[in-house]
């Protein structure tokens, strides 16, 4: 009884820790996942995209990330990276438009939408430096990112509170039409903007 006294504090310490950190790693999957399917899902939308296809995306992560309350803790911003028209020095790519989706107040760590429409800043693609990613000749890919604050599962004493970000890209397939339209009309407040004022986690 002594023994077991003693050892007692430690074996509860390892457990907790080793749940702690067991929850910790299957956080990290599923926000892999989820930017996995967030890009691969907005490749997948033919002939052309539409508002009303972004919030069926979105609404797909909504209920993949319940189980980490990700609308509240997250936020996942998709972008079309597409060829920017131009020639010469400028010639390289833009990113013809962006949609969020998460109540987290962040943006994208690699440019807004617009951003390499008149100039060749994007020339290389999106993506962290020596690992960015460009669209095939004449096409265009979905480059999604997701960013989520997580909370220790038990206490802060095993893991602390911390930032964890994942990246994915797909390429589009059979849509020759990248413009983002909206023909049901939906409302700026029902849009996916990437703005403080529309951080939403439904």
């Amino acid at each position: 009884m002594i023994e077991f006294a003693l050892v007692l504090p430690v074996l509860v310490g390892l457990t907790l820790a080793g749940i702690e950190t067991a929850n910790l790693a299957i956080t990290v999957l599923r926000i892999n996942q989820l930017a996995m399917m967030a890009s691969d899902n907005a490749g997948r939308v033919r002939s052309s995209i539409d508002e009303t296809d972004i919030n069926e995306i979105m609404a797909g992560l909504k209920f993949a990330g319940s189980g980490i309350d990700f609308g509240v803790n997250g936020r996942a911003i998709i972008s079309s990276l597409e060829p920017n028209g131009l020639t010469g020095t400028n010639a390289g790519h833009k990113i013809g438009w962006q949609r969020c989706f998460g109540a987290k107040n962040v943006t994208s760590s690699y440019g807004l939408a617009g951003a390499g429409s008149t100039d060749a800043s994007l020339r290389l693609g999106m993506g962290p430096a020596g690992q960015k990613i460009a669209p095939v000749p004449n096409s265009a890919l979905v480059f999604a990112e997701i960013r989520y604050t997580y909370r220790p599962l038990l206490a802060s004493g095993f893991v602390a509170d911390r930032e964890i970000s994942a990246i994915q890209a797909f390429t589009v397939r059979d849509r020759a039409l990248q413009t983002l339209t909206n023909k049901t009309n939906l409302s700026v407040a029902n849009q996916r903007l990437c703005d403080a004022a529309h951080l939403s986690a439904t």
